[in-house]
């Protein structure tokens, strides 16, 4: 099983098919589960297309989850799993609470054992968990993104080029150093390209550096597009991941090309410089000693 939560509108049509739904054990009318639970899903829809999706807004709907639970208590089927589920799901989505979710999986675990869901309620935690380390990754890198200005030490990197050499922009200390955020399918990279080639061989010899990281996730593709390259010699970080790459995440980076030019003191000097803003961005830099 695939484990994904889904937003609660895509739940709605789903999980709450009466027909897709287990018959009962007990003597009450098969889907009447489903059927309760279809009717508070309807009023969070109704609030969430109104706008209102604060955990204030919907408290009425979270009671109303509570009560289903209580009025179908000790019936451990998979239908009413799916009424905490609901709910776990409504706080990790809507909420964005990923401690209350968790709270409602164990619950759930605990409680619900034996059903499909709750069978797979260590899988849905271990989501939550790494969502959560995703969130907090994400607001950190945010932070790094928003420090990322004119005048700023560049909070550096340690990593290995393509050729398993260390790579950090301290490593070129006392030159000017472009770090350049690209990726072979990214077409406005390429069409920048013959600039950043052109800048790199005007003022190389002067002390210009440049580091490339490349969001590819084809290691030969992107050997075979470097070699067809006239002057791209200079080092480049790839892990593999795409969009996932480690730097990139690092320094918030959610579109390429991204650029950040450090001088020769390892302050920032500029973000996103591109055509004669990134040479003469350069040229300026390297005049100062």
């Amino acid at each position: 099983m695939k484990i994904k939560f889904f937003s609660i509108l895509a739940l709605a049509a789903a999980l709450l098919a009466p027909a897709a739904l287990p018959a009962q054990t007990t003597n009450r009318p098969v889907g009447s589960v489903a059927s309760e639970l279809q009717a508070i899903v309807q009023g969070v829809q109704d609030k969430l297309k109104a706008g209102k999706s604060t955990e204030a807004d919907l408290a009425p709907d979270l009671k109303s989850f509570d009560s289903l639970l209580a009025r179908h208590a000790g019936e451990k089927t998979d239908a009413v799993a799916q009424i905490l589920y609901m709910k776990a799901t409504l706080y990790l989505e809507i909420f964005n609470n990923t401690d209350k979710a968790a709270e409602l999986v164990r619950k759930l675990k605990y409680d619900y054992p034996d059903t499909k869901i709750g069978k797979d309620a260590d899988k849905l935690l271990d989501f939550i968990a790494k969502r959560n380390e995703a969130e907090k990754m994400k607001a950190e890198a945010k932070k790094v993104q928003a420090a990322l200005v004119p005048g700023a030490a560049f909070p550096d990197f340690s990593e290995k080029d393509l050729n398993g050499q260390p790579l950090s922009v301290a490593s070129f200390k006392g030159k000017v150093v472009l770090v350049d955020f690209w990726a072979t399918w990214c077409g406005p990279c390429r069409a920048e390209l013959p600039n950043v080639i052109a800048t790199y061989k005007k003022f190389h010899a002067q002390d210009f550096e440049i580091i490339g990281v490349s969001l590819d996730s084809d290691r030969e593709k992107l050997d075979g597009f470097l070699q067809k390259q006239d002057g791209m010699t200079w080092a480049q970080y790839f892990d593999g991941e795409g969009w996932q790459n480690k730097l990139a995440g690092k320094y918030g980076v959610e579109s390429i090309p991204f650029t950040v030019l450090v001088g020769r003191d390892g302050k920032i000097i500029g973000t996103d410089l591109r055509g004669e803003k990134l040479e003469s961005a350069v040229a300026a830099a390297l005049e100062k000693k």
